[in-house]
């Protein structure tokens, strides 16, 4: 006969091998801001074209159902997305960009389920997108705003694709998209 304290935790442990694996999105969509103004310098709004290129988004995204949007606190995010946002009804989650933003963003996604759209920055789209299972790539180029990354996080391996939306952005310089 086992000792009375080994039960407990060998029911424990049974039922936690029982629980399903955590549950992950269907699909993510991560792209760049859209183009941002020089001024002010803290949290610029979008130029005109990143206007355009945020309403391009919106059309581009239109039918695939997303039902969570995940952005920064920069005003640049929150407007890339908000035409989408505004069109499905969502209000974004924002997540705050301190030291460790990829993995709180990666966590943030993998808490949702469906289809996820995430607005993020050059430095770090790729850097989620890795941290999501997809392939590691070079970071965004500053003058890149045109890429969308797609990712089933939950396909064994997981599947991604890329490809452009909106007006082409300036070609990329070395080491970067």
């Amino acid at each position: 006969m086992k000792p009375l304290s080994v039960l407990p935790a060998a029911c424990l442990l049974t039922s936690a091998l029982a629980l399903p694996a955590a549950a992950l999105p269907d699909l993510v969509v991560l792209v760049r801001h859209a183009e941002r103004a020089t001024e002010p310098a803290g949290d610029p709004a979008l130029t005109a074209a990143g206007v355009q290129r945020a309403q391009a988004l919106a059309q581009a995204l239109a039918g695939l159902h997303v039902n969570a949007i995940l952005t920064t606190p920069f005003r640049r995010t929150r407007d890339t997305a908000a035409p989408l946002a505004q069109a499905l009804g969502l209000t974004p989650q924002i997540v705050d960009a301190k030291a460790g933003h990829v993995q709180a963003v990666a966590d943030a996604v993998r808490a949702q389920s469906g289809v996820v759209l995430v607005v993020g920055h050059s430095n770090t789209v790729t850097a989620v997108l890795a941290a999501l299972g997809g392939p590691k790539l070079a970071a965004l180029c500053e003058t890149s705003f045109q890429h969308v990354f797609v990712l089933q996080p939950a396909a064994e391996p997981p599947r991604w694709a890329q490809f452009s939306y909106g007006a082409p952005s300036a070609p990329p310089v070395a080491d970067c998209l």
